[in-house]
């Protein structure tokens, strides 16, 4: 029985965030994921307090070959999804996705995803089937997330909002919720660049 409460005591700790603190830092100006008490939904606001994420890229799940990445979305709200063509969960999500894309592009906000843990051929049949209009970055081992300090790489769905300077301005370690994203992104986009 204490075997197996301290398993579930390790997983639990491991699958919430592993890096303690009071909220999301900025190290030099550098984001470094921090899940404040377990939160699952976590806002960075005033903007300054907001981190830069290093400059994300990686191999296209549709054009295999080439390199995507954060930078190709210069001066665009950015919301990047982490997802898996296996996950109940993105299944759910991934058409509110496309209609927060669909109403809020005009506005200069751009979506990507980040394939995890997947098969090529089922992601890239996941994304025609539901005619999704943005690419992601085809990432199976987590190389890409490796990158994000202190980022939980094993919960999936999860989504990154990053403001117009690609500050992290949200994180939600959980499906989203339309009703929730589109006031965001819209509040970032109207928010004054530089």
């Amino acid at each position: 029985m204490i075997r197996l409460l301290t398993l579930v005591t390790t997983l639990l700790l491991l699958a919430g965030c592993a890096t303690a603190g009071k909220d999301a830092v900025a190290v030099g100006g550098e984001f470094q994921f921090v899940a404040p008490g377990g939160q699952t939904e976590i806002r960075y606001d005033p903007p300054e307090s907001r981190g830069t994420l290093p400059q994300l890229a990686g191999e296209s799940l549709l054009h295999p070959g080439r390199t995507i990445g954060v930078g190709d979305h210069t001066g665009k709200v950015l919301v990047i999804n982490i997802w898996g063509s296996w996950c109940g969960p993105c299944r759910e999500e991934m058409p509110d996705l496309e209609f927060v894309l669909d109403q809020t592009r005009a506005d200069g906000v751009a979506l990507m995803g980040i394939d995890v843990r997947d098969d090529r051929a089922a992601a890239t049949d996941f994304v025609r089937d539901r005619g999704l209009s943005f690419d992601s970055m085809y990432d199976p081992p987590g190389r890409v997330l490796a990158a994000l300090s202190g980022y939980p790489r094993n919960t999936v769905p999860s989504t990154i909002v990053l403001d117009r300077q690609h500050r992290v301005a949200a994180v939600y370690l959980t499906t989203i919720r339309v009703a929730e994203l589109i006031p965001l992104v819209k509040r970032l986009a109207a928010e004054p660049s530089g």
